[in-house]
């Protein structure tokens, strides 16, 4: 496969593994132990790493969410914790959910080498959760590693994502409608246009742009450690528990 294939074929299980652990009820009462609930928790544990900051900076790195939204749980959230020692423990969720649903999977060194190479190579520019997370260090046990690894990748895709959708013309809810419509509430739209051929156009053209961004950052693995990386991913979402 070429450099952009390798990108899309890895984007499905970074996303969906590098976000597992958020939706997690082992997540959600490890934010309970830290004094935040839910909505708390996912806002402050992720934004965090952008520091003790207005809201208007966590929405801009959000891109999805209604501002609105985004306000209300980081100023409830930030009137009970401070923003580094919640992307801290957040860290320690991500990393709790690697080792409960990696440990019995193979070759998660080789995949955490891979992973970082990539995380060390890619440009922060235009992704500023993916620059917080990347900083935050990794913990020494492949299972642990792998996942925290996954959710910085997720992020560098993410803002870089966010970036291709208003690069194509879209507004964040009508990406929202494109994507799952379903999901609007969940990211605090009250309701929005079904989706058009148009806005439908525009988000396939954003999905290539982002992975034409994210592509940089692979060029470091070369066209064998990026197909290495291919097959190990596609095991690792097929064997994880």
């Amino acid at each position: 496969m070429g450099m952009i294939e390798d990108v899309r074929t890895t984007a499905s299980p970074i996303i969906s593994l590098g976000g597992g652990f958020m939706l997690d009820g082992a997540t959600t009462e490890h934010g309970g132990a830290f004094g935040l609930d839910f909505g708390e928790y996912y806002a402050m544990g992720r934004g965090g790493v952008l520091g003790d900051v207005d809201a208007d900076v966590i929405t801009s790195a959000f891109v999805v969410f209604a501002p609105a939204m985004v306000r209300t749980m980081w100023e409830a959230a930030r009137a009970k914790r401070e923003p580094a020692a919640a992307a801290l423990s957040y860290a320690q969720a991500c990393q709790a959910w690697g080792r409960l649903h990696f440990s019995n999977v193979q070759n998660l060194d080789e995949t955490a080498a891979l992973l970082e190479q990539i995380a060390v190579a890619a440009s922060p520019i235009g992704a500023p959760l993916f620059a917080g997370w990347r900083a935050i260090s990794l913990p020494l046990d492949a299972p642990a590693r792998v996942a925290q690894l996954l959710h910085v990748l997720r992020e560098l895709r993410g803002g870089l994502h966010g970036v291709a959708i208003l690069g194509a013309g879209l507004a964040p809810i009508e990406a929202v409608m494109v994507y799952n419509p379903g999901m609007a509430p969940m990211f605090g739209w009250a309701d929005g246009a079904p989706a058009t051929d148009a806005t439908k156009a525009a988000h396939a053209k954003a999905e290539l742009a982002t992975d034409e961004l994210v592509a940089p950052a692979y060029e470091c693995l070369g066209d064998t450690g990026r197909a290495r990386l291919v097959v190990l991913l596609n095991e690792l979402d097929a064997t994880s528990s």
